[in-house]
């Protein structure tokens, strides 16, 4: 059975959007996530300008500037309220993990 679209993110399209909670442009989150995420994450420039087209078609970012070929972007407040339910499944995910193992009796 197939996921529905943006029902759950990628840890790509959850740091993209993360990133856009200030205005970017492409370049700018290319260099970005690896640097929010110690390097464990980067995104190829083929998967961000398909990830962002795919994100202005769904309302979730907002283009703000075109300068040339440049262009940038911030999230939309549906894109926010997406990031936000994200944080919360992997926040329950998390808490499930602690309880099923019993980390939380350590903590």
């Amino acid at each position: 059975m197939a996921r529905a679209k943006f029902h759950t993110l990628s840890e790509q399209m959850f740091y993209v959007l993360l990133c856009l909670r200030e205005e970017r442009c492409g370049i700018d989150i290319l260099d970005q996530v690896p640097a929010m995420t110690g390097g464990r994450v980067r995104v190829g420039s083929g998967t961000l300008y398909n990830l962002l087209e795919q994100f202005l078609e769904a309302g979730f970012i907002l283009e703000t500037k075109v300068e040339g070929r440049r262009r940038s972007y911030v999230i939309s407040f549906q894109g926010q309220e997406v990031l936000q339910q994200e944080y919360a499944r992997i926040c329950a995910q998390a808490r499930d993990y602690r309880r099923i193992t019993g980390e939380e009796e350590k903590a």
